[in-house]
């Protein structure tokens, strides 16, 4: 499935079913010898259902683009935009940065769907070297750029809390595609203005 229908999929779905996420956490937390009995557990159930509703479901948007008037051909790059998403392995979050360019080509894009890109491919179960590529291949579907870059760093709690406990690791990934991939000093200038190659 390419970038454009996983997409499609997601502002198509008609949403979570919350009593049906309460009830199964509760057994969940029961089944794992955790009391949900208490004062202080009794919401517990509702709060994960909730919580993890909010980490799965992808906001709607409207890409924008405007057309490219004045020709500019030097890189476009938004840092820092937060990541947050669940493992598909373990459905434990990892949370990082998104470092997100494009050569432009006819069109811009409106600066904030570069984020809005990024959070609706991060709102699913996902592993962070797809979610790069999506990305990457949905800029590079919509806008026709002459080049896309895009980087992730993030923390994944399936191996600092768990497991190897390795806490404060991160793992980095990246997908170039056209002039950025193609062109030694175009990958050079995004990978440095991204922080990459501190």
């Amino acid at each position: 499935m390419n970038a454009t229908a996983v997409l499609q999929v997601v502002q198509e779905s008609t949403g979570p079913d919350l009593e049906a996420a309460e009830q199964a956490a509760r057994e969940f937390l029961r089944a794992l010898g955790v009391l949900d009995d208490t004062e202080g557990t009794r919401d517990t159930p509702g709060r994960m259902a909730r919580g993890y509703a909010e980490l799965l479901t992808a906001r709607p948007f409207r890409m924008t683009t405007f057309p490219n008037e004045e020709g500019y051909d030097e890189l476009v790059l938004a840092r820092d935009i937060p990541v947050r998403s669940v493992c598909q392995h373990h459905m434990l979050p990892f949370v990082g940065v998104a470092h997100v360019g494009y050569l432009p080509g006819a069109r811009i894009l409106g600066l904030s769907k570069l984020a809005r890109v990024v959070e609706h491919f991060a709102c699913r179960p996902q592993v962070q070297e797809r979610l790069t590529k999506q990305t990457a291949d949905w800029l590079a579907d919509h806008l026709q750029p002459k080049g896309v870059g895009v980087v992730i760093e993030a923390e994944h709690t399936c191996m600092t809390l768990r497991g190897v406990q390795a806490t404060g690791s991160r793992t980095v990934t990246s997908t170039l595609l056209g002039t950025l991939r193609n062109n030694p000093a175009s990958r050079h200038e995004f990978l440095a203005l991204t922080g990459v190659h501190r």
